[in-house]
């Protein structure tokens, strides 16, 4: 809500026009990757299921119906979700 639109514009340009296909088959870490299937702003199919299948071992939890602010919209789920992995 406090974005300048030139910034936004930029923002939104580079991650659209950036590939992390190999960044991200060189994770080695343990790696929790959280998204909502109602996201219109990051449609799952291009990210969330793309780099599940990209990041060895990655655990991958999708929230029904949550969009692209599930870290507010679904907050207790998210903190749960994610201390649960943390304690692994």
């Amino acid at each position: 809500m406090q974005v300048g639109l030139k910034g936004a514009y930029d923002c939104i340009k580079a991650f659209s026009e950036t590939d992390l296909t190999e960044d991200l088959k060189q994770f080695d870490v343990p790696t929790l990757i959280i998204h909502g299937d109602d996201d219109q702003i990051v449609p799952i199919a291009a990210s969330a299921l793309l780099a599940a299948k990209l990041v060895k071992n990655a655990t991958l939890k999708i929230y029904p119906g949550a969009d692209h602010a599930l870290t507010f919209t679904h907050k207790d789920q998210f903190n749960e979700d994610l201390l649960a992995f943390l304690r692994k």
